[in-house]
């Protein structure tokens, strides 16, 4: 194996010597390479220019292309501009048509709220608006609620402790449900210890004891889906379906239609002639006016007539107008007051109350 591996030494060493031969003796040689200009790239200065008068030319293009770019950019700004100041124009004249479209209906609420008064108190809100009036009567004081309503949320009608055959006082279930105000609501017959609600009552749109035809005067009032004061005497439950309530209650007599005092039966005229009353109706623009009016008794003796109620809705340009259940059951409670005087000395429990929020 040593033979070998000498053998291709001296093999290697005979392959590389002329190469180690030329390296040295480039290396003590003076020999100098020079390359010629040709092998080094041209400076930019002395490469090929282009004619002066293509310079000019190309200068010239850049100049109109500045000119043009300019002009466009200022074209538009002038555009944006003008877009914009359209858009101001056009919401400027939405909120102005906006504002005379409203004009009719603000002159309208400015001259049914005159005929009650100065408001003592406000409670307004993106929910509703609901004013408070004192009234001096010649024969009896009374309190007006009127009530703008902005949603649908705004009003309902409670069950007293939310159970049929259970009641409470108008405060409790304002107080219960968090509302601004409260007004006793409809009629009610007690047995086995329970009250119930008089006749058809419609509470979160269910029926809480069935439809019972129209009978000895009596008639439903509430509100729709859109809001607006349903009332009257349904002879089918398909007909009262058709105007889709969401709650409501019943009692006697209906003393308004379309703003013209309705007959009142004799037996609600002396039975008993003066109490204590509670009254709902709207307006042409779907606000709600409730009067309550003092009595201090049931007896006749004090309070109002029907007769009067209805004098009332007229003087305050009410349109349809229903007698709530009165006595010692009329309530009002707004901003966690009771306003009026109720005729038991406390407020009376009952089975059903519409309720306002803000």
């Amino acid at each position: 194996m040593n033979i070998t591996v000498k053998a291709l030494n001296r093999t290697a060493l005979l392959a590389c010597a002329p190469f180690l031969g030329v390296m040295i003796w480039l290396l003590l040689s003076d020999m100098v390479i020079q390359l010629s200009a040709e092998a080094f790239p041209k400076p930019v200065t002395e490469q090929a220019r282009l004619p002066e008068s293509d310079i000019s030319h190309a200068a010239a293009g850049l100049d109109l292309a500045q000119e043009t770019a300019s002009q466009t950019r200022e074209s538009i700004q002038r555009q944006i501009k003008l877009y914009q100041q359209t858009n101001a124009d056009m919401a400027k004249i939405s909120s102005m048509a906006a504002s005379q479209a409203m004009k009719p209906l603000q002159i309208y609420d400015r001259n049914i709220t005159r005929r009650l008064g100065n408001a003592s108190a406000t409670v307004e809100s993106d929910k509703l608006r609901a004013q408070l009036f004192y009234i001096k009567a010649e024969n009896f004081t009374a309190y007006a609620l009127k009530v703008k309503l902005k949603s649908k949320d705004a009003m309902t009608m409670s069950l007293g402790g939310d159970e049929l055959g259970k009641a409470e006082s108008t405060l409790a279930a304002v107080n219960r449900h968090g509302a601004v105000a409260g007004v006793n609501a409809g009629g009610f017959a007690d047995g086995r210890g329970k009250r119930y609600p008089l006749s058809t009552t419609i509470v979160d749109g269910s029926y809480a004891t069935g439809f019972e035809p129209p009978h000895a005067d009596l008639f439903f009032v509430g509100l729709n889906d859109r809001n607006e004061l349903i009332g009257g005497k349904f002879a089918s439950k398909a007909q009262l379906d058709a105007e889709k309530p969401k709650f409501g209650a019943s009692f006697v007599p209906v003393l308004m239609r379309g703003g013209a005092p309705q007959p009142i039966p004799m037996k609600w005229q002396t039975s008993p002639k003066r109490a204590p009353r509670t009254v709902v109706a709207n307006y042409k623009d779907d606000q709600l006016l409730f009067l309550v009016a003092d009595g201090y008794n049931e007896s006749g003796s004090s309070g109002a007539t029907l007769g009067e109620m209805q004098l009332l809705l007229q003087r305050y340009g009410a349109v349809d107008g229903y007698n709530l259940d009165g006595g010692g059951s009329s309530s009002l409670i707004f901003n966690g007051r009771v306003i009026n005087k109720p005729s038991d000395g406390v407020l009376r429990k009952l089975p059903t109350h519409f309720l306002f929020f803000k």
